[in-house]
Order: C-alpha cells, then sequence, then structure tokens
C-alpha cells in the first residue's frame, strides 16, 4: 500500500508541465492591474462586433490591445515589444491584426489575435486575462 502511494505522488510530480520557458521574459515584468471597459461607451463599442480589436493606453506596461474574436473569446495583449526592454520606442502600434515595433533596430511583428511573433523574436506578447460580464470586458493581470 505504501509503494502505490509512493509511486501515485512521485507520478504526479513528474507528470506536471513546466512553463517557465513562457513565463520568463526578463524584458516584460509582472504587474497587477485591472481596468473594466463598457462597452456600452463609444470609445469601447467595437469590442461587441468580431474582428475588432481596441487599445487601451496606460494600462499594463506600455498599453493594452484587446481583440475579440467573438462567441465571449476576448483576447489581451501587453503592448511593449517583448523582446527588449521597454524604453522610448517599445510601445507597438496596431494595424488590423498585426502589432509592430517602430524602433530602427527589430521591426519585430506579432500577432494580437495569437500573441505570436510573425518575423522573428524569441518571445511572445505577454497576454493578460479579458473575461465578459454583461456590458463590461474586465482586463486584468
Amino acid at each position: 500500500m505504501k509503494k502505490s502511494i509512493l509511486l501515485a505522488v512521485l507520478l504526479t510530480l513528474f507528470s506536471c508541465e513546466n512553463d517557465d520557458d513562457f513565463n520568463n521574459n526578463p524584458f516584460l515584468v509582472d504587474i497587477s492591474f485591472q481596468v473594466i471597459l463598457n462597452t456600452n461607451l463609444p470609445q469601447y463599442a467595437d469590442l461587441d462586433f468580431p474582428g475588432n480589436s481596441v487599445v487601451i493606453p496606460n494600462q499594463g506596461l506600455r498599453g493594452v490591445v484587446v481583440y475579440y474574436i467573438g462567441n465571449n473569446d476576448y483576447r489581451a495583449f501587453e503592448l511593449s515589444d517583448p523582446n527588449h526592454s521597454p524604453n522610448s520606442c517599445s510601445t507597438m502600434r496596431v494595424n488590423g491584426i498585426e502589432a509592430t515595433c517602430p524602433c530602427p533596430d527589430d521591426n519585430f511583428k506579432y500577432n494580437i489575435i495569437t500573441g505570436e511573433p510573425m518575423n522573428g523574436g524569441e518571445f511572445p506578447m505577454k497576454p493578460y486575462r479579458a473575461t465578459r460580464q454583461g456590458d463590461d470586458i474586465i482586463v486584468s493581470n
């Protein structure tokens, strides 16, 4: 019986996946924030329609982009380029489903639906939680 319990504990310990590679971005620190976007307000009304995004400045590190996929599925990502330290040019610009770093030394692009790099870069965009409750979309870390 003791061997069975020990075996079960060992299997549990060794079967857990390690997500440190995904979360260990040396450039972007974790900060706590929460912002509530009321889709009754004109600046957030686009988030009622699939395929639209809204940029929220002054949240997260350098701003946040929220994208509505459809069926109450929202994605939110940090707008500081994840592949270099935050600086005066590291705030990405959103055009369609692409976020692009304007820094002259890299030209990294990312998909704002998945957060994945589109043309190089070691790290994906930093994701945030985005959930809908009634007319509000709550974005937080």
